[in-house]
């Protein structure tokens, strides 16, 4: 369905904002020496970011895509309106 078609763009979109974030946040550095600095590491910390991002996404903890499905969904009434 239609909606359920929204839901799920609107909440791939919040995964990926989600990443985004996490990933920059760990761009972040303190000054200190990497403990634990590897590709095997950076890898380690890509696929958990993605997780839980799509963990928080699917749970709709943030609520970023709740308000992306409001908004499609009101561009996609009125584009039904106007074919009508």
């Amino acid at each position: 369905s239609e909606g359920r078609a929204l839901r799920d763009v609107a909440q791939g979109f919040e995964a990926l904002f989600l990443r985004q974030v996490l990933a920059a946040a760990g761009r972040v550095d303190f000054g200190g020496d990497d403990l634990f600095g590897s590709s095997a590491g950076d890898t380690f910390r890509e696929l958990r970011n993605a997780e839980f991002a799509r963990l928080a996404a699917d749970s709709g903890t943030i609520g970023l895509a709740t308000q992306i499905e409001a908004q499609l969904a009101r561009f996609a009434d009125a584009d039904g309106e106007a074919g009508e």
